[in-house]
């Protein structure tokens, strides 16, 4: 569970809202159904536009992360390694083949079955490479989904502040109404802006960091089965590795 994005979304809450309320302008002035058509339904149809259909749908698969991130133990993987390695020394690169019905991740299984079957290490180097590329690259691009959201979403407050001012225009001859309806209409830019700032860029920021974690993470698998595939010692595999916590 992460904890700082709970805080986060908990206090940018509380300031929007906390600060709507000490201006005087009080919560209901943040309620606008109009605003938000124009602002969130706006940013989501402005995104659909901009996104393929498979990559919409990964945004949305990862964005529990932010909550919830995916456990990277480099501590545990490099133990790990140095196991498969102590293995590999006593019994051979056929001795991990009994390692392999133990791995649910993909990637690993597949770098596992590439070592028992004595594939060179350049080899192996290549395809588990090609396989990472292509994972961060699906990744990267789901949370850019976000990003685009909030370049999108101030634009369309401004959309939004722009088309009730007009509005107001129309009601000069009642000036009983142009106090609300300029009130209404920024209310638009409230959305748009804080929606960017406080949710969109800062949930797309915190997926690419997550997604580096993971790939620095299979990066230390891929240099751990190549050193195994080299026949390296196991406390020179475990060495090399360590440098990959920091």
């Amino acid at each position: 569970m992460d904890v700082l994005t709970l805080l986060g979304l908990t206090l940018g809450l509380l300031a929007i809202v906390g600060g709507a309320i000490a201006k005087g302008a009080g919560f209901m002035a943040l309620v606008n159904v109009a605003a938000f058509l124009i602002v969130i339904v706006g940013t989501l149809a402005a995104i659909l536009l901009h996104t393929p259909m498979k990559t919409f749908r990964k945004a949305f698969a990862i964005l529990p992360w932010i909550i919830k991130p995916p456990q990277t133990r480099t501590d545990l993987l490099i133990a790990q390694v140095v196991e498969w390695s102590n293995v590999a020394r006593r019994q051979g690169l056929l001795g991990l083949e009994a390692e392999i019905a133990k791995m649910t991740d993909p990637m690993t299984r597949k770098g596992l079955q590439m070592l028992v079957d004595g594939l060179e290490p350049e080899a192996i180097r290549s395809m588990l490479e090609i396989d990472l590329g292509s994972q961060e690259h699906s990744e990267m691009a789901a949370a850019k989904v976000f990003e685009g959201m909030g370049i999108y979403a101030p634009t369309l407050g401004i959309i939004g502040a722009v088309l009730g001012l007009m509005a107001v225009m129309q009601n000069l001859a009642d000036p009983t109404k142009l106090g609300p309806g300029i009130a209404a209409a920024f209310t638009a830019t409230v959305y748009g802006i804080a929606s960017a700032n406080l949710f969109f860029l800062p949930v797309s920021a915190k997926l690419k960091g997550i997604i580096a974690g993971r790939v620095a993470e299979r990066e230390l698998l891929i240099e751990g089965l190549i050193a195994i595939a080299q026949g390296e010692n196991p406390r020179n595999i475990e060495a090399k590795l360590s440098g990959f916590v920091h």
